[in-house]
């Protein structure tokens, strides 16, 4: 048996660009199917929500002279544009995949709905969530935390280009201290970015962890999902020892 049952999975935009940091790269795109493909085959239901800053990011769009809503909602588009990518390298290695969105695209998705996420759990699905909240002025992350209390799943794991939460930016301060554990409290209070304030309250106040995670270590969502081990930053309400 899995260590959870049930993950939201968390990836940047970036993330599926590879070194390019814009656009999508084929062969991050198999990577991550491929380390899904490892939870499938352990039983492991999986949710996933996509950021869209490879291909538009609503905040900068807005600082370059677009609406604030309009840019929002182009960003919330690009995140349509990656989940798709994502589930056509899931479906190449045969994983059932769909796409429910906050903002539904006919013919490619339907609209968000906890009842019909759940019915394709069951169906052995793996449920990429688009579309963002369907609104302005929130985040993918923000919209990782609704979803993932809205499907009741075990944890949020967010992906990142290092292997969990430091003091400071590790990739620019090689004397960043490193957390192997914190609450949302110590987060909160040493204003360490991870996610969002509206993320962090929304896990924080329905106790649902968030461990984050270097998304490029091969073989880690197995380690983390199925074997149960401590690998990267755990979040939770909990006081740790």
């Amino acid at each position: 048996m899995a260590h959870y049952k049930r993950i939201l999975l968390k990836l940047s935009g970036e993330s599926l660009a590879g070194v390019n940091r814009l656009g999508i790269d084929a062969g991050a795109l198999d990577n991550y199917a491929g380390e899904i493909r490892q939870l499938i085959d352990n039983g492991v239901e999986i949710g996933v929500v996509l950021g869209g800053g490879n291909i538009f990011r609503g905040l900068h769009g807005s600082h370059q002279g677009f609406d604030r809503v309009q840019g929002d909602q182009m960003g919330m588009l690009a995140t349509i544009i990656n989940s798709m990518a994502l589930q056509s390298a899931l479906e190449g290695m045969g994983i059932k995949a769909s796409i429910l969105s906050g903002i539904p695209v006919e013919n490619i998705s339907e609209k968000m709905n906890r009842k019909k996420a759940l019915k394709l759990f069951g169906e052995g699905h793996v449920v990429i969530m688009a579309g963002g909240t369907g609104n302005p002025f929130f985040t993918t992350d923000s919209a990782a935390a609704l979803r993932a209390l809205e499907i009741q799943a075990d944890v949020i794991l967010k992906g990142t280009r290092v292997n969990g939460i430091y003091s400071a930016d590790p990739e620019k301060d090689p004397g960043a201290t490193f957390f192997s554990t914190l609450t949302f409290d110590e987060a909160i209070e040493k204003n360490l970015k991870v996610m969002d304030q509206t993320a962090f309250t929304l896990c924080k106040e329905n106790t649902l962890p968030i461990i984050v995670f270097n998304v490029n270590e091969k073989g880690i969502l197995y380690d983390i999902v199925v074997s149960g081990q401590q690998r990267g930053t755990l979040v939770t309400t909990a006081t740790h020892a």
